[in-house]
């Protein structure tokens, strides 16, 4: 059940929603901001803005949710591609004018882009560090020479300062389910990663990786190439 694409469905047609909660596997529920998944450019973040100045060429913004990021490229000139799982989201990307919003997920794409763009932690749709490998892996096909990886990711160490890490997984790897109007979507994997962790994995697979921007409160942007 598309719990998530409710929520959104509500704010985009009556300009408000009831409480979104948050599940985690490691805390207590949290309320997750409808508005936030709206924000028009002036309401972003000075990291998103850095990272849509960076985008160049032909651009594929995964998990693109309500299509905020993507409006902003084509407003910019870019040909965009915006997918995401959600179908309830991608209706309402393609009601708010994103040219190429498409269903699905980023594992079944075949066309080449310069840019592959995850924001809002998008690189967490990955799930584990496997998943993060795998990813590596596909994008290597779905990138044009000299295209580029932008995401931001977060070091969560802070949540363990007083808990003590899981043993038996990577302490980014965190699980999360949406409740809306209660009712409850599935468990599904999400990922945070530390720059260490991210930046050694990418040399690993192929990827050159530079950290591009830092907010100051732990939340980053990495700009991955391939190693020609």
């Amino acid at each position: 059940m598309d719990v998530f694409g409710k929520a959104l469905a509500d704010f985009y047609t009556k300009g408000k929603s009831d409480i979104l909660w948050l599940h985690n596997s490691y805390s207590e529920p949290e309320e997750m901001p409808v508005d936030i998944f709206f924000r028009d450019e002036d309401e972003m973040p000075p990291l998103e803005h850095y990272a849509l100045s960076r985008c160049y060429g032909d651009v594929l913004d995964i998990g693109a949710g309500v299509g905020s990021h993507a409006l902003v490229l084509e407003e910019l000139g870019h040909k965009v591609t915006a997918i995401d799982i959600s179908a309830g989201a991608v209706k309402i990307m393609q009601q708010r004018g994103v040219k190429n919003a498409l269903v699905q997920d980023v594992f079944t794409t075949t066309e080449k882009f310069d840019t592959l763009l995850l924001l809002m932690n998008g690189i967490g749709l990955t799930g584990t560090l496997a998943g993060y490998v795998d990813f590596l892996q596909k994008a290597k096909k779905v990138i044009n020479p000299d295209g580029q990886l932008l995401f931001d990711s977060s070091d969560i160490s802070y949540l363990y300062e007083d808990l003590e890490k899981p043993s038996n997984h990577y302490f980014g790897e965190v699980s999360f389910r949406y409740e809306y109007r209660k009712k409850k979507g599935n468990w599904f994997n999400w990922l945070y990663l530390d720059q260490g962790t991210l930046t050694h994995l990418a040399h690993q697979n192929g990827w050159h990786c530079e950290i591009i921007f830092e907010d100051g409160e732990d939340q980053y942007l990495a700009r991955l190439k391939l190693i020609s």
